[in-house]
């Protein structure tokens, strides 16, 4: 899907889908890292005999993962670190398109950054600074 440019009022009001799919690919994440280490010789099993429970478990939480940021990413949002939850509203500040960033557990979108410079460059929003 195609990246959106998002004022801060529509990148605010989309965030708490951001952050509702953001949960699941956490918590699919999260399973599969659980299963891991029992699923990995499960699945290396799975392929000589046809089947496991730990692999159809591993297999199902990466169909979660994998919904979560698709589902972002129709949003229009790019997922840039799914292991930390990280992802960027395309927006314009000053007339220069920026990211607004945000990042799983943070409460809300109180930072934006150039896109040359990413997550290291984030600084504060202001939100006279965007473009509505």
């Amino acid at each position: 899907m195609a990246t959106r440019v998002y004022t801060l009022t529509e990148a605010r009001k989309a965030l708490p889908r951001v952050r509702r799919l953001m949960g699941e690919v956490q918590s699919a994440r999260a399973e599969i890292l659980r299963l891991r280490p029992e699923a990995w010789p499960a699945l290396r099993k799975a392929a000589g005999n046809g089947g496991n429970v730990a692999a159809g478990q591993l297999i199902a939480h990466f169909a979660r993962l994998e919904a979560g940021v698709k589902g972002i990413g129709q949003l229009g949002v790019l997922v840039k670190d799914p292991d930390s939850g990280l992802v960027d509203f395309l927006a314009r500040r000053r007339g220069k398109e920026v990211y607004i960033c945000w990042r799983y557990g943070e409460d809300e979108l109180a930072y934006w950054h150039d896109i040359q410079s990413g997550f290291a460059g984030r600084q504060m929003i202001r939100d006279a600074d965007f473009e509505e």
